[in-house]
C-alpha cells in the first residue's frame, strides 16, 4: 500500500468513527440525571453553579442571574417526608443585601429575577437548600455587583 493511499485509508476510518459516534446522541440519563422513579444509593453531592449577573440587566435596575443544579431536583416539595426522597430534592433561598428575610424558589426557570433594586451596591446569596431548608454544604453563592444610575420612570413609569 502506498503513503497515500494509507493516508486516505487513515482519514476515512477517521472520519467513519467521528461519524458514528455523533450519530449515537447521549443518553437522555446522560443529560438529564437518573429517572425520578428510580431510588439512587449514594447519590453524590448536591452543587450549585450561579453565572454572574446580566450586565444588560443591571443598567436597568434588574438582577437576572441565570442558575443550574446538579444532583437535585428542584420542586416545591417541603417537609420532614421529603428530606428522604430520592433523588433528592430541594429548591433555593435567594437574600438581597443581608436582609434578615429571604424568599423561597422552587419554580427551577434557571434564571433569579429581581427588579427595581435601585443605584449602588447590593450582594445577593442564592442558596441550595433541602425540603427541610438546610443549606446543602458548600452551596451558596454571594453575587456582589453594582447598579449604575438609571432613570426609574423611563424603566418603571413611576419613580418609586
Amino acid at each position: 500500500m502506498t503513503i497515500n493511499k494509507l493516508a486516505n485509508a487513515l482519514v476515512f476510518v477517521a472520519a467513519g468513527s467521528a461519524l458514528a459516534t455523533s450519530a449515537f446522541p447521549q443518553s437522555a440519563k446522560d443529560i438529564r440525571g437518573a429517572s425520578p422513579y428510580i431510588e439512587i444509593a449514594n447519590e453524590p453531592a448536591a452543587r450549585l453553579i450561579v453565572d454572574p449577573p446580566v450586565a444588560e440587566a443591571l443598567a436597568q435596575g434588574i438582577f437576572w442571574a441565570q442558575y443550574r443544579v446538579e444532583n437535585v431536583h428542584i420542586v416545591p416539595v417541603f417537609g420532614a417526608g421529603a428530606v428522604s426522597a430520592s433523588p433528592r430534592v430541594g429548591h433555593l433561598h435567594v437574600i438581597v443585601d443581608d436582609l434578615p428575610w429571604w424568599w423561597a424558589d422552587a419554580s427551577d426557570n434557571n434564571t433569579i429575577d429581581i427588579a427595581g433594586l435601585p443605584p449602588g451596591e447590593h450582594k445577593v446569596k442564592i442558596q441550595l437548600v433541602g425540603a427541610n431548608h438546610n443549606v446543602f454544604p458548600g452551596q451558596a453563592v454571594t453575587l456582589t455587583f453594582t447598579v449604575p444610575d438609571y432613570d426609574r420612570t423611563k424603566v418603571y413609569g413611576h419613580g418609586h
